[in-house]
């Protein structure tokens, strides 16, 4: 019997997937407004809102984007003034004071570092830092720089008191990166105003981070998210249809780096301090765009077997992994067929 994933990451409300159209003519009384793609958390967001009118949705859209930059300026690691940045900068000399939602963030992802045995690790901060700067040099880090970033990665260095409201460091050097799990939590956020404007349904996707609800956009039946072919992105491997559900992907086919001929993504196995190697694509399928996220990362790192191991131990969550090979194959979870489109 599969296990019901941690609650914190299910109930709180890149890539390639995208949303794919088949139209119909829309009951009347409904419109489908497309707030467009703008620039946020270093990808491209999208809104699209299914409303009774055009100024319902359109308020909705602008709402919902004024969420996920808030939430981007609390948890950016790239602004310096953000209060992630402010963690990073003072944790380890004192507690922190941290707000609600990075409090409900860093709480899920350590649900989510044990849960996946260390797979999935938000200290792997220190590590991506490095790379990021070897992409910079144009030169892979020395072995023994690795080994000095590693020593300061490990959630079990990490103290959170939720009561206080505060996290602090054990180890001086620490540095938290939540690239694999903010973009979900803004999408869900997002969600959460689409929702509360009243809207008939609606879709929120950053950068391959996508959630929707609701009535499907153009009088669809469902939302129809098409997998992108890690090959070539003007191709549609497949087309998952969605109610209620949220899907992230993550892989190694655009944000990678080629150092001394060798070919480095931008997800990290805390294990190795290297890129995650096995995997060209991960499609995770789950209840909240969070879950998505975090899980699509943890099982990039673990690989196929595990990887699909434990997400079949997860009540209400599939998974569809595309490996590195010559020839196209996927693997998936034993349920996921039923979110693929027939052609």
């Amino acid at each position: 019997m599969r296990q019901t994933i941690q609650k914190v990451i299910l109930l709180v409300l890149a890539g390639s997937i995208c949303l794919v159209g088949c139209r119909r003519l829309p009951p009347k009384g409904q419109f489908t407004i497309d707030g467009g793609y703008r620039q946020v958390m270093g990808t491209f967001a999208r809104v699209v809102a299914v409303a009774d009118t055009e100024p319902q949705g359109r308020s909705a859209i602008d709402a919902a984007f004024e969420k996920i930059d808030a939430i981007e300026q609390c948890m950016s690691d790239y602004d310096p003034n953000s209060l992630l940045s402010k963690v990073n900068q003072q944790a380890f000399r004192q507690p922190v004071a941290i707000n609600d939602e990075l409090m409900t963030v860093l709480c899920a992802s350590m649900e989510c570092y044990c849960l996946s045995g260390g797979a999935f690790d938000i200290t792997v901060g220190p590590v991506v830092q490095l790379w990021r700067q070897a992409k910079k040099n144009d030169a892979a880090p020395t072995p023994k720089q690795l080994e000095q970033a590693r020593q300061a990665v490990g959630c079990q260095n990490l103290f959170i008191d939720t009561e206080g409201q505060t996290v602090q460091f054990a180890k001086e050097g620490m540095f938290l990166d939540l690239g694999g799990i903010g973009k979900g939590y803004a999408v869900d956020r997002a969600v959460e105003i689409l929702r509360t404007a009243g809207l008939k349904g609606g879709m929120v996707d950053i950068g391959g981070n996508l959630r929707c609800f609701g009535t499907p956009a153009n009088g669809a039946e469902h939302w129809l998210i098409g997998l992108q072919d890690p090959a070539n992105d003007e191709n549609i491997l497949l087309k998952l249809k969605m109610d209620d559900r949220a899907v992230a992907t993550s892989g190694d086919y655009r944000r990678f780096v080629v150092l001394d001929g060798q070919k480095h993504s931008h997800i990290i196995n805390p294990a190795t301090a290297d890129s995650a190697q096995s995997l060209s694509s991960v499609t995770i399928i789950a209840p909240t765009a969070m879950a998505a996220d975090a899980l699509s990362t943890t099982v990039t790192v673990l690989g196929d077997q595990k990887g699909l191991g434990l997400i079949e131990s997860i009540t209400d969550v599939e998974a569809i992994l595309i490996p590195h090979s010559e020839k196209l194959s996927f693997e998936k979870t034993s349920a996921a067929d039923r979110y693929i489109m027939a052609e």
